[in-house]
């Protein structure tokens, strides 16, 4: 069985990622990428579908974990009756393959563990053929390759891997898990420990550029590694989430798969990672959007895949069983399509932002710009289905058009403050039409505030976003 959802912490290289429970467990993880079929499934519900759990063989008397400073290196600590381990759980930036290390580090005494590891391709549906090697075993099935090299003596039962052992104080066993084609010349990769530093080393380089200096910096930072965490290296895109199917509600059936790049979602992202002085993921993120959208603006998406793809074919997967019941599990997403018209409103928010924080003026992100004010300027007018996705009628959502006067507000502001190419004008007159109708239509005199959509009496979450883009004071 799963664990809590808030019992899971996160590993990743910027490629992919993985979720760790408490209890050593390794229940969620997607090779090669965010978004391909996952080894490991627990966390939809049936263990069979992959996991890899490594912990001591009697209960523990506690359990304390930690990532290391300004690091995504995820330390779990073990208090037993025999002794104390740590299970040091990381994966380092990508190079060719995919890589998880797992190291496990005597303390006090001697603790037995084990370790069951469930290899599954395809989320959960593909069992692979598993053979030993010299340094461990592997596991192939069809274009997938898994390689675990440790020196660990492994064994099969019942279609998984295990293993008994015993850490003593001052004993280091390593373990390496793998991912790559299978046509390719499997190896192992180099020593466990040294991976590990690398990998400290990478992440406190990246966290040393971190500008914040306020208060909270400690939570800030985290935040940051986080996010970091959720971008996607090869082509700068920003996924929303690691995982597909984790319920809105336990048992519902509004289980999406987030595992896409939202533009909403990745310049809102973008925009903490830019206050705080990582402007290098804004740079990619910009070429990123630069190659997803380019055509017609009439097609723009609200998401795209990783690398720009726009077709997002939403499938259930039958077999599987969901977080604690919480069916249909999907992968896909039907919503890509929808039309939102505050996107246009982050995409030039987040883009008048980079320019605030010193990046580079691209004549090619300037055009781009201009052509999708073009055709904001046509269909802002139109009902859509606004930032929660409703799969109903389309409405006149007064965050759309307050984010709608957002994108016309930036642009004003990078011709008159950047000295950028355009009809100021034009754009201030429909910056002005659009406030004046948010004022008019989406203010509701009976509740003495501003609602969800033209005509409505409910209020929601998003209209909180009113003062925090400048379109009225919050007074």
């Amino acid at each position: 069985m799963a664990s809590r959802i808030e019992d899971y912490a996160l590993i990743g290289d910027c490629h992919t990622a993985g979720l760790v429970a408490k209890d050593g467990s390794i229940d969620w993880l997607c090779l090669p990428r965010f978004d391909s079929g996952a080894c490991f499934a627990a966390l939809l519900g049936n263990e069979k579908n992959g996991r890899w759990q490594i912990a001591p063989q009697a209960r523990p008397r506690s359990i304390n974990r930690r990532y290391r400073e300004g690091t995504l290196i995820l330390e779990t600590d073990f208090e037993t009756d025999d002794g104390a381990v740590t299970i040091v759980d990381c994966m380092p930036p990508r190079a060719k393959t995919t890589e998880v290390v797992r190291l496990i580090l005597g303390r006090r005494g001697s603790v037995p563990m084990q370790m069951q590891l469930v290899i599954r391709f395809d989320y959960g549906s593909i069992v692979p053929w598993v053979r030993r090697t010299k340094s461990g075993i592997r596991a192939i099935a069809g274009p997938d390759l898994v390689e675990v090299c440790t020196p660990l003596e492994l064994r099969g039962e019942n279609l998984t891997t295990v293993a008994e052992f015993a850490v003593a104080a001052g004993q280091q066993i390593p373990l390496v898990l793998s991912w790559q084609p299978s046509h390719m010349p499997a190896h192992c990769p180099k020593d466990a420990e040294e991976i590990v530093r690398d990998t400290e080393k990478w992440w406190q380089q990246w966290s040393s550029r971190c500008t914040y200096k306020g208060p909270y910096r400690e939570q800030v930072l985290r935040s940051l590694i986080t996010l970091k965490a959720m971008t996607y290296a090869p082509t700068g895109g920003v996924v929303a989430a690691a995982t597909t199917s984790l319920p809105e509600k336990i048992g519902g059936v509004r289980n999406w798969d987030y595992r896409y790049c939202w533009v909403r979602d990745a310049t809102i992202t973008l925009y903490a990672l830019m206050m705080c002085g990582q402007t290098e993921e804004a740079a990619a993120w910009r070429e990123w959007l630069l190659r997803a959208v380019a055509g017609d603006p009439s097609q723009i998406n609200i998401m795209y895949g990783l690398a720009g793809e726009r077709r997002l074919t939403e499938l259930e997967l039958e077999w599987l069983d969901g977080y604690e019941n919480s069916k249909p599990v999907r992968i896909g997403n039907a919503a890509h399509k929808q039309l939102q018209l505050d996107i246009f409103g982050e995409m030039m928010d987040a883009m008048h932002t980079a320019r605030k924080n010193g990046l580079e003026c691209d004549e090619s992100a300037w055009r781009l710009e201009q052509h999708l004010m073009e055709y904001l300027e046509k269909i802002w007018r139109d009902p859509d289905e606004g930032i929660w996705e409703v799969r109903g009628p389309r409405r006149h959502f007064t965050h759309s058009k307050v984010m709608a006067w957002v994108a016309a507000d930036r642009t004003v502001k990078a011709i008159e403050r950047f000295g950028l190419p355009g009809d100021a004008d034009r754009w201030r007159k429909m910056r002005d039409e659009i406030h004046n109708d948010v004022c008019a239509k989406g203010f509701n005199d009976r509740v003495n505030s501003f609602v969800q959509y033209y005509g409505s009496d409910e209020t929601d979450a998003s209209l909180l976003m009113i003062p925090l883009v400048g379109f009225f004071a919050a007074e």
